[in-house]
């Protein structure tokens, strides 16, 4: 099993691409200083050289991955939606991550917008994510067919 999600992680992992905000151009004169870097963030899944808009969207029939950068004793994610497996330490290409941690939707979630956070030592770090609605899997019984002749008068 170990190796699944070594195998999963490194694909997922593998196939990220440094992406980051953009950032204006300063053109003016001003002596501000630069913003510090946040000190701990938590995120669900990155974005891929393929796929751009992950990050903070829980995909459906596959790995989803909780990211988080933070400091202190024993991170811990938590929310009322997911479950949490195979805690990982960073760092991770694609995200600037010091933990991660697999996640699985606990069953019979609606599609919404949840919350999700991770404590490390005394700092907590909350984002939010959205669940999409589940796909029809299966054509309900009795229901018209294209092309079997059930719609023809």
């Amino acid at each position: 099993m170990r190796k699944t999600v070594f195998f999963v992680a490194a694909a997922v992992i593998g196939a990220t691409a440094l992406a980051g905000p953009a950032m204006a151009q300063n053109t003016g004169t001003s002596t501000a200083a630069a913003p510090a870097p946040a000190a701990g963030m938590v995120q669900l899944n990155v974005n891929t050289a393929v796929n751009q808009t992950l990050v903070n969207k829980y995909v459906r029939d596959a790995p989803n991955v909780a990211l988080a950068k933070c400091e202190g004793a024993s991170p811990k994610f938590a929310s009322p939606v997911l479950t949490f497996s195979n805690y990982t330490p960073g760092p991770f290409m694609g995200a600037d991550a010091n933990i991660s941690a697999d996640v699985e939707l606990k069953p019979g979630t609606a599609a919404g917008t949840y919350p999700l956070t991770v404590t490390c030592g005394s700092q907590t770090y909350s984002a939010q994510f959205s669940v999409p609605a589940s796909q029809v899997s299966k054509v309900p019984s009795g229901a018209a067919k294209a092309g079997d002749g059930s719609m023809a008068g």
